[in-house]
C-alpha cells in the first residue's frame, strides 16, 4: 500500500464524495480489494465494507447476515442513541419478524395501489410547479419543490395533516442528516413517537382511507396483535423514508439532468419511451443510500479471501457497487438509455425498499412534467458550490438554488 493510500485508510468512515456523482477518491483502493476495513467516524468501530455488486448482492441474500440494530457491533457511523437499536421497524429485523411486520405496510405498495395514485400525484405535482411559477427567482428548488412534493404524497398515504409538512421535515433531518448529536436524536424521536401515539389514536377512533388505518385492520383481519410500539415504528419509517429520500432524489436527479443538456434534450425529445429507463439510471448514478445497507455477521464468513468474524460490522457500499464496471460499462457516466433495474439504488434482497415503485411514480411524474412547463429550468450557481450533506444517513443537497425565463 502506497504512503497515500495509508493516509488515506487512517480517515474515518465516511469519506467525502469528490463530487455529488462521483465516489469519494479512496473508493478506488477499495473496489480493487473489494472486501476491506475501514474505521466508523463517531464510534471507532472497525468494520468491513463491500463495494462489488455481486459480492454485495451475495451478502444481502445470506442467512448468515443480520439486519438486526441489536448487534453489538452494528455498523452505525455515527454516536446512536439507544433508542436507534430498539426503535425500528422491519428495516431492522431478520425473518421471521421482518416478513410478518413488513406485511402490514405492503398492503399500500403493491403495484395495483401505486398505480391508482397517479392522477394524485400529477395533481400535486403540478399544483407545486404552479407554486413555484409564482415566486421571484432564485427560488430554492429543493425545499420549495423537491420537500414538497414526496412529503405531500406521505402526508395523504398515511392520514397525515397537510400542516404538519415542516414538523417532519425537521426532525426527518434530525435523524437522517448527519451531523445531530445523539441528544438531538433522542428528542426527535420521543417527539415524532408523541405525535404518532396521537395520531393512533385518532385512526382507532375514526379509521380513514390510508395506510395507517389499512395496517391496523390488517392486524385485525388476521387476528394478530398489534402493539403502539409496532406503529410507531412503522410510521417513522416510512415518514422518514417516503420523503427524505425521494426529496434527495429529485434534487440531484434534476441537477444531474441540467448539468447533462445532451441527455435532458434525449429525455425531452422522448418523455414517453425515455423515462423509466432514465429514473433507473438516475437513482443509479446519485445511489443516496450509499451508506445504507449495513448488517452484522451471525458467524464466520469467508469471502474474497477474507475471514468477516462472526459479529463484525459490514457496510455494503451502494455507491460502488453501482460503478462496478463488470455491471455498468463506464459506470461514472450517465446514460439515460442504459437505465436497468439491477442497479442497488433501492437495496436487495429482503430489504429491498418496500416504497421502490412508489419512488419512481414521483420522479417519472416530475421529469415529464417539470420540464415541458419550465423548459428554461437552469441552476442559479455552479453545481459544486451548492452545499451538500455529506455524511448523512441518505446523501443529498442542502439546498438547490434555480432560476428561469418568464413562462406564458
Amino acid at each position: 500500500m502506497t504512503e497515500a493510500a495509508m493516509t488515506d485508510a487512517e480517515e474515518t468512515f465516511p469519506y467525502q464524495r469528490q463530487c455529488p456523482f462521483t465516489p469519494p477518491k479512496q473508493y478506488a483502493e477499495m473496489m480493487a480489494e473489494d472486501v476491506s476495513q475501514v474505521t466508523l467516524t463517531g464510534s471507532g468501530l472497525r468494520i468491513w465494507t463491500i463495494t462489488g455488486y455481486h459480492t454485495i448482492r451475495q451478502i444481502l441474500t445470506d442467512p448468515r447476515i443480520s439486519a438486526s440494530r441489536k448487534h453489538d457491533n452494528f455498523p452505525f457511523y455515527f454516536i446512536a442513541p439507544p433508542e436507534f437499536r430498539t426503535e425500528t421497524s422491519f428495516i431492522g429485523y431478520d425473518n421471521p419478524e421482518h416478513t410478518q411486520t413488513r406485511r402490514k405496510a405492503a398492503v399500500t405498495f403493491t403495484t395495483r395501489q401505486v398505480k391508482r395514485m397517479r392522477g394524485r400525484i400529477e395533481e400535486i405535482v403540478n399544483e407545486y410547479i404552479d407554486k413555484l411559477l409564482t415566486m421571484t427567482p432564485p427560488v430554492d428548488f429543493h425545499r420549495e419543490f423537491s420537500l414538497a412534493v414526496p412529503m405531500t404524497v406521505i402526508c395523504e398515504l398515511l392520514g397525515i395533516p397537510q400542516d404538519e409538512h415542516d414538523f417532519f421535515i425537521k426532525h426527518g433531518t434530525c435523524l437522517l442528516g448527519g451531523h445531530s448529536t445523539p441528544e438531538q436524536r433522542q428528542a426527535a424521536i420521543v417527539e415524532v413517537n408523541a405525535y404518532v401515539d396521537q395520531l393512533i389514536t385518532i385512526k382507532e377512533r375514526e379509521p380513514g382511507d390510508d395506510l395507517l388505518s389499512r395496517a391496523m385492520a390488517e392486524y385485525a383481519a388476521s387476528g394478530e396483535e398489534y402493539t403502539r410500539r409496532d406503529l410507531f415504528n412503522m410510521i417513522r419509517l416510512l415518514m422518514n423514508g417516503g420523503h427524505e429520500t425521494t426529496a434527495s432524489m429529485l434534487s440531484l436527479g434534476t441537477a444531474a439532468l441540467l448539468e447533462n443538456p445532451d441527455e435532458l434534450a434525449k429525455l425531452l425529445a422522448d418523455p414517453e419511451g425515455m423515462i423509466e429507463p432514465a429514473v433507473e439510471e438516475l437513482v443509479r448514478i446519485a445511489t443516496i443510500g450509499d451508506t445504507a445497507i449495513p448488517r452484522v455477521a451471525l458467524e464466520d464468513i469467508e469471502i474474497a479471501g477474507k475471514t468477516i468474524k462472526a459479529g463484525d460490522g459490514i457496510l455494503c457500499l451502494g455507491l460502488a457497487g453501482n460503478r462496478d464496471p463488470e455491471m455498468f460499462p463506464e459506470p461514472e457516466k450517465l446514460i439515460l438509455e442504459r437505465g436497468t433495474r439491477k442497479h442497488l439504488g433501492f437495496g436487495y434482497g429482503l430489504h429491498h425498499c418496500i416504497g421502490a415503485d412508489l419512488a419512481r411514480l414521483e420522479m417519472q411524474i416530475v421529469w415529464t412534467t417539470l420540464f415541458q412547463r419550465i423548459p428554461s429550468l437552469r441552476l442559479a450557481k455552479p453545481f459544486l458550490e451548492i452545499p451538500r450533506k455529506e455524511g448523512a444517513v441518505i446523501y443529498g443537497l442542502w439546498e438547490l438554488p434555480v432560476v428561469w425565463d418568464e413562462v406564458n
